[in-house]
């Protein structure tokens, strides 16, 4: 492989992939919604006073009649369900009628109940402040229809199935207003601010910690710092702090193994200029679900400094046994991670969760957890195809370009010294690729969605790995007419798999299951190229004075024959340079294999 190869690699970044809740219709498209014309949002409805309201230009209709009817408030919104039903029968009401667009830009008709138009939405996040349609009476129209509205702020915050006006077929005398019954109060978590940034000083006295960076100071925006103190002299609540970067959110969840899924999870959600703290289920690789915050109380949280920090307790076993809590006075695994946020709306968390080594009894003796970053599986994934390509590869590729013509007169196995050398160690790297490529599967459980172009180019550096020896097999005799193009091929085909290789390890030190700390790890696979690249380019120099030595003694057997003597820099001289590419390679890959261990 000649040194221009080796400088044309692949450098490229691999883009976080974010995650939308499958129940977010941005585009308005919200027909599942059409019963209960509640969002799926994850988050509840809003209890306050709507700063919404729906008008018309009339009381009464007849059938055929288009009324006017208007959506408008004191605040703006992004999405919006309009529907006319049977006011005299809203429990099981259809819809009733259908509706005309004065704006189709901003506003579509839908389906509802098999009848075409009769609901309106938007067609788009675009922010509004007023709608305005035409409802259309049918003939077989009910003697009361009243208006409906579900007007979404913004993600988590909106009202659902606001009541507008009621109108009346002519002739109909409208019912005299209902008594008004005083609706129970919601029970709410009342927040408060904390009164100052946390602490670790009692960490492993007073309560149980788990930080990273381990010893880290919970004011400092890149520390993620976990606590839980028992509370009370029969130890029936725990008391828990969280604390991270102000990026979005921050969550901790409980699980009974290192995987994803059946875990309880605890979140702090930045929304603006506040942070909301609930609890939720995740039932897989998903969006949090049943999102809540009873059983959560002393809340409390604070938003400065570059972090975001809550408070909060919860008793040791909840008295009604809310979905997805556990009980607290068991052992679980602790999960750690952060994430962007946008109007209290969680994304996925843009790096792998902090997971403690051990579990932890949530009520038991205090102490100070440790906890890594990257999975087992994953860790041996990397740390296995860096070996294959930075050490095993690299060299047997070297030899096979380059020592030829060395050690002429001594054979191992019946075969010369460097074939088998540069065999043994490309069959060493094929086992290594295929062993490794195997271990994210086992541990994705299939495909990951969200890997970029690494997992990709992955699997173009082990089919090709595969196609190499299988190719080598079937190699024509040393004294073929054909043999020329063989070694074509299996040189142009390896040092394809080579600048593959080493693209994919760029790409892989920024995978999210095995984040290196960047940008050092970046700078030190620059330079393990560099450094094979000036070797390779000290060698081709040699090699071409060697040949214009040759040609200028006519000695053309010098040349093409393998068994012509060594060049004048001897072969313990070219020994000891293939010495030193393996000791540098070697050095480069420990340096990455102790960051992965440091994960």
């Amino acid at each position: 492989m000649s040194s221009v190869g080796w400088y044309c690699l692949l450098f490229s970044s691999v883009f976080v992939c974010y995650w939308v809740p499958s129940g977010c219709y941005a585009n308005g498209k919200v027909t599942t919604a059409c019963g209960g014309m509640e969002p799926e949002h994850g988050a509840p409805a809003q209890t306050t006073q709507s700063p919404y309201h729906l008008t018309t230009n009339t009381s009464t209709f007849s059938p055929g009649e288009h009324i006017q009817v208007n959506l408008s408030g004191t605040s703006y919104f992004e999405g919006f369900l309009l529907q006319a039903r049977d006011a005299a029968n809203q429990g099981s009401a259809p819809t009733a009628g259908s509706f005309t667009l004065t704006n189709p830009h901003r506003t579509q008709l839908l389906t509802c109940n098999k009848q075409q138009g009769s609901a309106v939405s938007h067609t788009s996040k675009k922010k509004q402040t007023e709608v305005v349609v035409l409802w259309n009476a049918p003939k077989d129209a009910p003697s009361e229809v009243q208006f409906f509205v579900t007007a979404v702020q913004h993600y988590n915050v909106f009202w659902v199935k606001l009541p507008g006006p009621i109108i009346y077929r002519h002739g109909v005398t409208p019912r005299p207003p209902q008594s008004t019954t005083t609706l129970a109060p919601v029970q709410t978590t009342t927040a408060s601010l904390l009164p100052g940034p946390f602490t670790s000083g009692s960490c492993g006295q007073s309560k149980s910690c788990l930080l990273d960076p381990v010893g880290c100071d919970p004011k400092d925006p890149h520390c993620f710092f976990l606590s839980m103190t028992t509370e009370g002299p029969d130890k029936t609540s725990v008391m828990f702090e969280l604390s991270g970067p102000a990026e979005g959110y921050v969550a901790f969840a409980l699980s009974w193994d290192t995987l994803m899924g059946n875990d309880d999870v605890y979140m702090c959600v930045k929304d603006g200029d506040s942070v909301s703290v609930s609890a939720a289920f995740v039932s897989g690789r998903t969006h949090p679900e049943d999102q809540t915050q009873a059983g959560l109380f002393s809340v409390s949280w604070r938003l400065a400094d570059g972090t975001i920090q809550c408070r909060f307790s919860r008793p040791v076993k909840m008295a009604n046994q809310e979905a997805g809590r556990y009980d607290l006075d068991q052992e679980y695994f602790l999960f750690l991670t952060s994430g962007h946020a946008q109007y209290g709306k969680i994304w996925k968390h843009n790096q792998q969760p902090l997971v403690s080594v051990q579990r932890k009894h949530i009520t038991g003796p205090s102490e100070v957890l440790t906890g890594s970053r990257g999975p087992t599986i994953m860790k041996a994934h990397g740390a296995l195809m860096l070996l294959a390509w930075m050490l095993t590869g690299s060299v047997g590729t070297f030899i096979a370009s380059f020592y030829k013509q060395d050690w002429p007169n001594q054979t191992l196995y019946g075969q010369k010294v460097w074939f088998q050398v540069h065999r043994g160690l490309m069959m060493l790297t094929v086992t290594l690729t295929i062993v490794a490529f195997t271990l994210p599967f086992i541990y994705r459980k299939g495909w990951s969605k969200h890997a970029g172009v690494h997992p990709y180019l992955g699997c173009c550096v082990v089919t090709l790995t595969l196609i190499q020896p299988i190719t080598a097999v079937f190699r024509p005799r040393p004294d073929s007419h054909r043999r020329y193009l063989f070694n074509w091929a299996h040189w142009g085909l390896g040092s394809l798999i080579e600048i593959m290789a080493v693209a994919t390890m760029f790409l892989g030190t920024r995978q999210s299951s095995l984040l290196l700390p960047q940008p050092w790890a970046t700078h030190v696979l620059i330079g393990y190229v560099t450094w094979v690249a000036s070797f390779r380019f000290m060698l081709l120099i040699h090699k071409h004075l060697h040949i214009k030595k040759a040609l200028r003694s006519d000695d053309l057997q010098e040349i093409y024959s393998d068994q012509s003597e060594p060049s004048t820099w001897g072969s313990f001289k070219k020994s000891l340079i293939l010495a030193a590419l393996a000791l540098g390679n070697s050095g480069l890959l420990v340096a990455l294999l102790c960051s992965i261990a440091e994960i």
